[in-house]
């Protein structure tokens, strides 16, 4: 072992919660480093050991309740404007009310809206079919009308047009 793995066990084995192994006493044995801090370790436990409570005043006890009571009273003027989340009904409707803005906001966001298609909605043909191609006329008559326009501009006949 070297001395970095024995001298994480030496606090262990100071208090005397692992035991002594005899890896362990030959490395002691021939490094002063160690053995030197394993005996600083046991001089402070020793000590330790011998330390004893001191008996708190007769009048902690009451010191104490009235420092508590002091810091309870100054406690609502420290808060601020953050008094009224300690109020259980205010703080569970600030967390409803994110939660259901972020779930709205996801929402939006990630399922846009569909259009409403009314319930008399035409399909569409195929264009190329006889149904498509008269879909495409009837959708677009307005623009189609305008080429004939176009074309008596040139000086073209509409009568030609027609005839075709």
């Amino acid at each position: 072992m070297n001395c970095k793995d024995i001298r994480e066990t030496l606090p262990d084995v100071a208090i005397g919660a692992a035991v002594l192994t005899p890896e362990l006493n030959t490395h002691l044995s021939h490094c002063d480093e160690c053995a030197g801090k394993f005996a600083e370790l046991q001089a402070t436990m020793a000590l330790l050991d011998e330390w004893t409570v001191p008996e708190p005043s007769p009048y902690f006890d009451v010191r104490l309740q009235a420092k508590l009571r002091e810091a309870r009273e100054q406690a609502p003027a420290r808060m601020g404007w953050l008094q009224w989340f300690r109020k259980p009904a205010f703080s569970i409707a600030a967390t409803i009310l994110l939660a259901v803005g972020i779930g709205v906001g996801v929402g939006v966001q990630y399922f846009p809206t569909r259009e409403a298609k009314p319930n008399n909605a035409v399909v569409q043909a195929p264009r190329g079919t006889a149904v498509g191609d008269l879909q495409f006329l009837d959708k677009h008559s307005d623009l189609l009308q305008n080429f004939d326009a176009l074309d008596a501009l040139n000086g073209t006949d509409d009568d030609d047009a027609s005839a075709n």
